[in-house]
């Protein structure tokens, strides 16, 4: 996780429910310009709560765009690596961001609404994102950032449970797998509903009024199942998923095919570019990279945080990108990355912390199995 250690509490911008955080206990830091909560019961008890139950993220720091007018689909497709031909009404899609050397800017999730496309980018990038694609876009299409939404994640097994409860539609909640989204009202308030988020676990985003926050919050965290949850929980998770965070695991040194995120460059734009970094991606796909990102699972209990150099011997293979103590499995595990010589896994490595080697082991991507709803 980075934060904005930096800044004042002056500085810091409010989550629509930041009052609402502190008054359950929520411990408040600095988060991508933002106040933001931490951990209200504690990280591990959280983690393990959204493993078994639900719990409420508070993502309202992240940018919610909307990008419309004559040409958006094609405009769009010029800045990202899609095939918006083929996203269907209410479907979301990955993707990315990229430079014209096909360096990541940012990675988010693109999802086609009638009237044009809603995109969900990083927090922490999300006003260099809107100055950079406003820069790009063409005459007649628009991008407006939604800073009067707030954005909620209930994650976890019970999720579906909880929401179908409150959410009424055109279609039953059920209608929504991953990576599907519509319109609810959940208690009279209109949402966007995408069942989808950031912990590997079945879950939903609900994009709503940043003024109908408190009482969405305190309708689901009515429900037996429900807690709050803070970073710390939903960063050990992503982690589990083995899902990559920007501006640590993802930054514009790193291109999609050394990130292991190819897959996201549709078919027909690896043949016809059109994007940038079409170049470089082509010849990183073709001749494959040097550098390749990789789960670490890592004998002991010390964990290893970013910068943590890898080795193979005496010689340094690699770096940390994120890494920490896994409640699920039990041992610290993290994602790093190394030459490709070194990435197969099965591959025995070590990761040198604090002066300590520790035994490390690559192994495949996630750490443990994803259980969206498909």
């Amino acid at each position: 996780m980075s934060g904005n250690a930096a800044m004042s509490d002056e500085d810091l911008q409010l989550l629509p429910l930041d009052a609402w955080h502190r008054a359950r206990g929520g411990r408040m830091v600095p988060f991508a310009g933002y106040a933001m909560p931490v951990q209200f019961e504690g990280i591990v008890a959280e983690h393990e709560w959204t493993r078994s139950r639900a719990a409420l993220f508070d993502v309202s720091h992240m940018g919610q765009l909307f990008v419309s007018g004559e040409g958006a689909e094609a405009a769009l497709e010029a800045l990202l690596p899609i095939d918006l031909a083929t996203l269907e009404h209410g479907a979301l899609r990955y993707s990315l961001l990229l430079d014209d050397n096909g360096g990541i800017i940012d990675d988010l999730i693109v999802s086609r609404w009638r009237q044009g496309f809603y995109l969900v980018v990083n927090g922490a990038t999300k006003r260099g994102d809107v100055d950079w694609m406003r820069e790009r876009l063409p005459g007649g299409v628009t991008l407006e950032l939604l800073e009067d939404r707030a954005l909620l994640a209930l994650q976890g097994p019970a999720a579906f449970a909880v929401l179908e409860r409150h959410a009424t539609g055109q279609w039953p909640l059920s209608a929504l797998t991953f990576m599907r989204g519509g319109r609810f009202e959940i208690a009279g308030t209109a949402a966007w509903v995408s069942r989808t988020g950031y912990t590997g676990e079945d879950g939903f985003e609900l994009s709503f009024a940043a003024t109908d926050a408190e009482r969405v919050a305190d309708l689901l965290c009515a429900e037996p199942e429900v807690k709050p949850a803070g970073l710390g929980a939903r960063d050990s998770l992503r982690l589990e998923a083995g899902l990559p965070l920007y501006g640590h695991d993802l930054s514009r040194e790193t291109d999609p095919v050394t990130a292991g995120l190819a897959w996201s460059i549709a078919s027909r734009r690896r043949e016809q570019g059109g994007f940038p970094g079409h170049a470089r991606i082509a010849a990183l796909l073709a001749e494959g990279p040097a550098r390749r990102r990789v789960g670490l699972s890592i004998d002991g209990r010390l964990p290893a945080r970013e910068g943590a150099p890898v080795l193979n011997g005496e010689a340094e293979v690699g770096r940390v990108t994120s890494g920490g103590f896994s409640p699920t499995l039990g041992h610290p595990i993290a994602m790093a990355y190394v030459d490709s010589a070194h990435a197969r896994p099965g591959t025995l490595l070590a990761i040198e912390v604090r002066g300590r080697m520790l035994e490390a082991r690559v192994v495949p991507l996630p750490f443990v199995p994803h259980r969206y709803h498909r």
